[in-house]
């Protein structure tokens, strides 16, 4: 079973910076493609990034592009999420996710298997 973990919410002001990260643990671990999605209450759960293990892919929501950066230390099996000039309209609930096909395809909720339990971002204005 894998287990994601994610870490590094909090509350910030509009312009700051945070970095979420997200532990992957349990057996048969290896995915190749992980990303992050995030969750206002009362709307649907929006993707935010995917990248690979290897770096050459990565996809962003329009939305986040130019702010945010997936990063992955493979060593440690860790995600990441630097975010930067946070906006109000980032604050949400952030996820980790990883999928069982070897490709990164479409950056929806149905294309992935595994989710952590989240992290509260909240920017203040």
């Amino acid at each position: 079973q894998v287990q994601l973990v994610e870490s590094g919410g909090g509350t910030v002001q509009a312009g700051g910076s945070l970095r979420l990260s997200c532990k992957a643990s349990g057996v048969g671990y290896d995915h190749n493609c992980m990303g992050w999605f995030r969750q206002v209450p009362g709307k649907e759960l929006e993707g935010v990034a995917q990248r690979n293990k290897g770096g050459d892919y990565e996809a962003y929501a329009d939305s986040v592009k130019g702010r945010f950066i997936a990063s992955r230390d493979l060593g440690k099996r860790t995600l990441y999420l630097q975010m930067n000039s946070l906006k109000p309209e980032d604050t949400a609930r952030y996820f980790c996710a990883a999928t069982n096909s070897w490709h990164c395809g479409l950056l929806t909720p149905s294309a992935y298997n595994y989710w952590g339990q989240g992290t509260q971002v909240t920017v203040s204005s």
